[in-house]
Formats: C-alpha cells, sequence, structure tokens
C-alpha cells in the first residue's frame, strides 16, 4: 500500500497537486483497492484537491489532511442530496482513508462543463440557464440539511468572522479607495442586514459556471449536473446567489430577473434593501474577490462609490 506523501502546510500541496508525478502512484493503488486496476487514472489540471478520472465512468477525490473540512464537506452534501434534485449529482461510490488523507470515488456526470459553453451562447439562452440555476438553487436549499448542519463554523460565526476580517481583505486584493470608503458603514449595517440565526439552509457558495454542467436538449440548453461540494455549509439561502451574480448576470437586467425569479423572487422584489443585502454579502463572501470575479467590463470605471455599484450588479 502506497502511503501519501508528508506535508507540513497548504503552500506545500499546492506545489504537490502543481505536479501529478508525484501523487498519481497513491491514486493508482487507490483505484487499484478498490478494483480498478485497469485504468490509468487521468488527472484533471483544476481543482482545490487532487482529482482524477478512473476510465469514463468515476472520479477519484483525494484530500490531504489540511482539507479534511472539504471532505466532510463534500461526503456529507452527496449523502444528503442523493435522489433529492431533478438534476444529476455525482453518486459516492466509495470513500476511504489513508494516514489522514480522505479520499471518495463517484460518479463520473455527463454534459458540458457550463464555463465551455457560456461565452458562445445566445442571450436568450444565457437568460434561461441562469433561471433555472436560480430554481436549482432554491431546490438544493429545500432539501432538509441534516448532517450538514452539524458542519462548523454555524451561519453566526462564519458571519461575524468574515466582517471582523472584510476590510483588511479587500484592501489586501486592491479594492479601489472609492469604494473601500463606504465599506465600514456597510459593514454595520450587516449585522440588521442580513439574517445571523436563520433557518439554515444547504448552501455550496460555488454556483459559478465551473462547478455545474448543461446539455443541449430538443428546445436549447439546459443545466444537466452540479458538482464540487467541498464548501458547503449551511445558513442565509441568498448568499448562494453571490456566485451567478458576479460570474454570470453582467449587469444584464434580463439576466438579473431569470437568476431571481427561478429562485423564486417576484420581478417587484428586488428593492434597494435586496440589493443592499446581497451587496453586503457580495463582500463578504469567503471568496469575494470584486477586481477579478465582477464579470461587468470596466466596471470600477463605471460606478462612484458602493451605492453605484450594486445599481450596477442589480440593474431594475
Amino acid at each position: 500500500m502506497i502511503s501519501p506523501p508528508r506535508l507540513t502546510d497548504a503552500t506545500e500541496f499546492r506545489g504537490l497537486r502543481s505536479d501529478p508525478q508525484r501523487w498519481l502512484p497513491l491514486a493508482r493503488d487507490i483505484a487499484r483497492s478498490h478494483g480498478y486496476a485497469g485504468w490509468e487514472p487521468t488527472p484533471f489540471a483544476t481543482g482545490t484537491n487532487l482529482v482524477v478520472g478512473i476510465g469514463d465512468r468515476l472520479i477519484l477525490k483525494i484530500f490531504p489532511p489540511v482539507h479534511r473540512s472539504q471532505f466532510l464537506s463534500e461526503r456529507g452534501a452527496l449523502r444528503v442530496l442523493a435522489g433529492q434534485l431533478r438534476i444529476a449529482i455525482p453518486e459516492l461510490v466509495h470513500e476511504g482513508e489513508r494516514e489522514q488523507w480522505t479520499y471518495l470515488i463517484m460518479t463520473r456526470l455527463s454534459g458540458e462543463l457550463a464555463s465551455d459553453v457560456w461565452p458562445g451562447v445566445t442571450e436568450v439562452a444565457k437568460e434561461r440557464l441562469l433561471g433555472q440555476l436560480g430554481e436549482t438553487i432554491a431546490e438544493v436549499q429545500r432539501v432538509p440539511p441534516g448532517e450538514l448542519a452539524q458542519i462548523a463554523p454555524d451561519w453566526a460565526t462564519f458571519m461575524q468572522g468574515q466582517i471582523a476580517g472584510c476590510r483588511a481583505r479587500h484592501q489586501r486584493l486592491g479594492l479601489p479607495d472609492k469604494f473601500l470608503a463606504g465599506l465600514d458603514a456597510l459593514l454595520s449595517e450587516a449585522q440588521n442586514l442580513i439574517p445571523m440565526t436563520p433557518v439554515p439552509v444547504i448552501l455550496t457558495g460555488e454556483y459559478i459556471p465551473e462547478n455545474f454542467l448543461v446539455a443541449r436538449r430538443g428546445d436549447g440548453w439546459s443545466v444537466s449536473g452540479l458538482f464540487d461540494f467541498g464548501d458547503v455549509l449551511t445558513g442565509w439561502g441568498e448568499y448562494d446567489l453571490l456566485g451567478p451574480s458576479a460570474f454570470m448576470t453582467a449587469g444584464h437586467p434580463g439576466r438579473v430577473h431569470s437568476l431571481l425569479a427561478g429562485y423564486g423572487y417576484a420581478k417587484d422584489a428586488i428593492s434597494g434593501s435586496l440589493k443592499r443585502r446581497l451587496l453586503a454579502l457580495m463582500l463578504l463572501h469567503r471568496a469575494s474577490d470584486p477586481l477579478r470575479h465582477i464579470c461587468i467590463e470596466d466596471w470600477p470605471l463605471k460606478a462612484a462609490n458602493l451605492d453605484e455599484l450594486q445599481e450596477l450588479i442589480w440593474p431594475g
């Protein structure tokens, strides 16, 4: 049995991940131990953990000790959501652990990665896909969290930590001063804007084109699959609207309305208070990086402050 590499921190792991020849022997050995000796694992270039395809039917995902929380989130989500959604998610086939390195073997979904398709589809198709994505988010959030409710931190603790570190984060990431100028006021509002003790729902935090699949059907493109649940937590549902709002709606009113309508919000619900809350959540998101994530061309030049920014992202 091949032992995993010995690492001391996340930086070392990132170096390991970028050099598959150092960890493919471990992947082969794990696959072989579950009866998949005839397949050569094919590494995926992207991802936080070590991910390989085993043939064309299975995926092996290996988590280092430093990412154990992601293993627990992914495993829990696959258990809780199994058979609960209209679209496909991976089916958990095997799980295991080697010297504190954990792994999952799951089924591989069919379909095309949305990030590959999105740039080339029509505006009508984009609105349709965003409406379906909003429906998918709402459907996931209707599933009782079950064991996922035990994932730490709880929503209130998570939000308090994000609020405490928000200014330093955005200064480090280079958010222009004209937006930083209004940040303290927004953060002081956040306690009342954002429910801190809601009835918790399942949040993936990552409804972005790299994490869902689409398929062309008779009437056009449709959302067909969802994967990557390593960052799942539970909390206030609107948190999961931020990925599509940053990466996909691009300030187009039709796209924004389609996403929110799919989620269950009527057109007249797109109020100033909703936009303010979404803006606060966007800046507090654990992956928040507006300069690199908001897909509106030259947006820092189009907004003079945070008030104008929220109108730019969520018009109407």
